[in-house]
């Protein structure tokens, strides 16, 4: 069974030293709040993490919707117990709440594909295509933007091309979900047990593409509010589905909400052109400003670039720094808390001495 979800030699052979535990391995297709659902040969089992794994799984470290896990079966045929995460090709990771003793959260694995989805029946966001790029990249999976309900654009050949040129090298497919239009192309991109994600804001169609793609009514659907163009987001929890053409697809709330963690990769790779505007200045410590040989000023200047979006470059420049300025002062107080359990320990223990004399 799980030769469907991807299963392969490679993840065999790393999977040998749970097996040798007695362990079983399986995939998770559905994240509950505090459960799993996991595809295994023995079926879809109900699974719960294990004490010892809740307690050393530490940062970004519980398992994930498309995680590969080893499980040990229950007296209970449909339950199992969560002991370990295999290693992750891909992730998308998301900023936790402020007040979360765990500040980085995966909320989808190993993923091949990641699909950026946004209307054509509003103005496209050309600013908010950019993040979603950027995130994808980062994650390691390949973007693809799909154009949903094309059929109500009138030059959708030529918003394909606005968007294509934000990123030369990835794929840009217009669908129609309601009439069929550009699914065998999207379809394309996503090869037999090859793992796809839904990345979009709340309602440019997602779970109607699901749908569609799954030749069914599976995923709840809600239209998009006339007044503003927006909608709300469909899927309660998140879920790995199967598709009749053989590949995966994964529809999360809470991927819309994805975070630039650490992406700086990410950034460069959507923003090549500007990097190598930065590169090509005079100075190495060029402010882009006044300096003398500052090719960004020339080219914003001479309308090479576009003003809109050297400043989504910057303004993405800066929430990375102020991430990473966060992260280190998290450590900072993770240590610091350490450090204060070490100090109590030692002084419990040197009573507990002097009291036994």
């Amino acid at each position: 069974m799980i030769d469907k979800y991807g299963w392969t030699d490679l993840l065999a052979r790393e999977f040998t030293p749970h097996a040798s535990e007695g362990h079983i391995p399986g995939r998770i297709v559905v994240q509950h709040r505090d459960s799993y659902l996991v595809a295994t040969d023995n079926g879809e089992l109900r699974g719960k993490i294990s004490g010892r794994l809740l307690h050393e799984a530490g940062e970004a470290g519980y398992p994930a919707v498309g995680d590969w896990v080893a499980l040990a079966l229950n007296k209970s045929v449909s339950t199992a117990t969560i002991h370990a995460v295999l290693p992750r090709r891909t992730a998308f990771v998301r900023r936790g709440a402020i007040d979360s003793s765990h500040g980085l959260q995966v909320i989808a694995a190993n993923i091949d594909v990641a699909f950026v989805v946004t209307s054509l029946n509003a103005d496209l966001n050309a600013r908010r295509i950019e993040r979603y790029l950027a995130a994808a990249w980062q994650s390691g999976a390949r973007p693809v933007v799909v154009l949903t309900k094309s059929d109500l654009s009138d030059d959708p050949t030529g918003e394909v091309a606005e968007m294509a040129a934000l990123a030369p090298d990835c794929p840009v497919v217009a669908v129609s979900a309601r009439q069929g239009m550009g699914l065998d192309a999207m379809l394309a991109q996503l090869g037999p047990g090859e793992t796809g994600v839904l990345i979009g804001s709340s309602g440019v169609g997602k779970s109607t593409l699901v749908n569609a793609l799954l030749g069914e009514e599976r995923m709840a659907t809600q239209s998009i509010r006339d007044s503003d163009d927006h909608g709300r987001h469909t899927t309660s929890h998140r879920q790995l589905i199967l598709l009749p053409s053989g590949g995966m697809i994964l529809d999360t709330p809470g991927i819309r909400e994805v975070g630039l963690v650490n992406a700086d990769e990410g950034v460069s790779v959507v923003f090549d052109d500007i990097e190598k505007l930065i590169q090509a200045c005079r100075f190495n410590d060029c402010g882009h400003g006044h300096e003398p040989g500052c090719a960004v000023a020339a080219a914003l200047q001479s309308g090479a670039l576009d003003r809109a979006r050297w400043d989504h470059f910057q303004k993405l420049a800066i929430e990375m720094a102020a991430t990473e300025a966060k992260a280190v002062q998290v450590a900072k107080n993770d240590e610091r808390r350490r450090f204060v359990a070490l100090q109590k320990g030692y002084r419990a223990a040197k009573r507990d001495h002097r009291g036994s004399r």
